[in-house]
């Protein structure tokens, strides 16, 4: 499925959030969307998602706009991972990834409903949390449920706002790496906010880079982060070092630090 977001526009209130952006995300792909902080990463993942309200013509997935698709069969379409989690305490691990399944999912809980469940735990390699209440995890750790709820949802497409933020470092290359795969595997697309540009030169296929709610550059990871590019949307002097582990983005300090 590729999905295409076309002349959509957001607001807080009287505080308009996003400009008019539009790009496309397509089946197979990993487009990661980039900016500094208050750019308006998250309210475009919202508003694909349906969490915030999404304008008509404006989102569309295989040419069709996304509000006339029923919730029911967009939770089929659109697996959703929010930057901060909305949890009830003394809910098992397994019955939170559990919910994942819900839009497939009758009187009962069918055989592949549990071997869906199974199947996200182990790839997210927390299998021997199952029977652990989510209260009394980390939050690196309910990360990582989440991420497995929507793995069980199967969705066609996944909508991940800063998936990796709570994670430390093994996690985040793994979580990423697991995305990947399932991407790759499933032919499924997946949209993911992201601070880290390493990790976006690393993973995503695409980038689309935000600064003030508008899009600065999109294109391939090592077309749109040039130099010039961090300076202007993140204020840094940055290199980009080339090597045979991958392409890196080194950051030195503020734009215009040695001058003080």
């Amino acid at each position: 499925m590729n999905l295409r977001v076309q002349s959509l526009s957001q607001k807080y209130g009287k505080t308009t959030v996003l400009h008019d952006i539009s790009f496309s995300a397509e089946s197979g792909k990993i487009t990661a969307l980039l900016g500094e902080n208050g750019s308006g990463k998250s309210t475009a993942i919202k508003t694909i998602a349906d969490v915030m309200p999404c304008p008509e013509n404006t989102v569309f997935a295989e040419g069709c706009d996304i509000t006339t698709i029923s919730r029911s069969d967009r939770a089929k379409m659109i697996g959703y991972v929010p930057q901060y989690f909305h949890y009830t305490a003394y809910t098992t691990v397994l019955d939170t990834v559990l919910l994942g399944r819900r839009p497939y999912m009758s009187w009962t809980v069918s055989d592949e409903d549990l071997q869906a469940v199974d199947e996200a735990l182990t790839m997210m390699n927390i299998e021997d949390l199952s029977s652990r209440y989510i209260n009394e995890l980390s939050g690196g750790q309910r990360q990582r449920v989440f991420i497995a709820r929507a793995i069980a949802q199967n969705p066609v497409f996944y909508l991940f706002d800063e998936p990796t933020s709570s994670l430390d470092l093994r996690h985040q290359l793994e979580t990423m790496s697991v995305m990947r795969n399932i991407v790759r595997k499933n032919g499924s697309g997946m949209i993911v906010a992201l601070h880290d540009l390493n990790l976006a030169l690393k993973y995503a296929d695409s980038v689309v880079l935000l600064k003030n709610g508008r899009i600065y550059a999109e294109g391939t990871p090592k077309e749109v982060l040039t130099r010039k590019a961090v300076a202007d949307v993140y204020g840094v002097d940055a290199e980009r070092v080339e090597s045979e582990s991958g392409t890196f983005i080194h950051p030195y300090g503020p734009v215009g630090e040695s001058d003080l």
